[in-house]
């Protein structure tokens, strides 16, 4: 296993076509400072470039947190004039998780709340393990949540349930997250790292081709009426039809074999 630094508190490691994305800033329980959505940003650049990357696995090295969003000892010193020149920089990072063009998993555990919990609704996926407790808490302390929250929080659980959870700040445990959808898949204690790479790696046993073909007509299509939508999934129908990635799997299928995809 192979790891590249991006700053102080950001790693990739490969396991083979899968790049588990690391948070690595465990005494602040991942709290994201400006260095740390510096090196967020750049790590998600260099993800969405790189072709043999088929799936990505947000994970953390904290064992007490996931992310607990803003770090707000950092913000404390801020005039307005540094939360406006940081405001880019904290973007670019929710951004560059949200827009990975291949499948991104994210494995909870312990708290993810505020931008913690955005990043973790930024993935495709989210696996936790119950001693996750998530939420979006900003309006407590005098903001909205800025990294997606607003957003993504409606697309996955309903309009009503989104205003229940923002405007009552409240956090939620693993068993009731679950329930309410928060997130997809709840796993034993300490389990959530290995459970999401498990899948991560399934994920990648798939056509690179496909995967981000497949989630660019999702993430496109979603809030578009049906007839739009259809179209957007017939452009990127489109767009591997005739690639090398369909001959192969196609080819494998009827050989009875693996397939060796060129990723074309």
């Amino acid at each position: 296993m192979s790891e590249e630094r991006f700053g102080e508190w950001v790693a990739v490691r490969r396991h083979g076509f899968v790049a588990e994305l690391v948070l690595d800033r465990p005494r602040a329980m991942n709290a994201v400072s400006t260095d740390l959505a510096l090196g967020l940003a750049r790590a998600c650049t260099a993800l969405g470039e790189d072709r043999q990357v088929r799936a990505v696995v947000l994970t953390s090295t904290s064992e007490r947190a996931f992310c607990v969003g803003a770090d707000l000892k950092e913000r404390n010193s801020f005039s307005d004039a540094d939360l406006m020149r940081q405001r880019p920089h904290t973007r670019a990072a929710y951004t560059g998780v949200l827009e990975l063009p291949v499948p991104a998993i994210a494995a909870v555990h312990g708290f993810a709340l505020g931008g913690g919990f955005e990043l973790a609704l930024a993935c495709d996926l989210i696996v936790a393990d119950r001693t996750a407790v998530v939420g979006l808490p900003e309006v407590s302390v005098g903001v909205i949540p800025g990294g997606g929250g607003t957003q993504l929080l409606p697309r996955r659980v309903g309009a009503a349930r989104a205003a229940e959870l923002v405007f009552t700040a409240r956090r939620v445990e693993a068993a009731e997250a679950r329930e309410l959808g928060l997130v997809d898949e709840l796993v034993e204690e300490g389990r959530d790292r290995t459970h999401a790479l498990e899948l991560g790696a399934r994920i990648a046993r798939n056509s690179p081709v496909g995967l981000r073909a497949a989630k660019r007509a999702m993430r496109l299509g979603q809030g578009l009426d049906l007839r739009a939508g259809l179209e957007v999934e017939d452009g990127a129908w489109r767009s591997v039809a005739f690639s090398g990635d369909r001959a192969e799997g196609v080819a494998a299928f009827n050989e009875k074999r693996a397939p060796e995809w060129p990723g074309e």
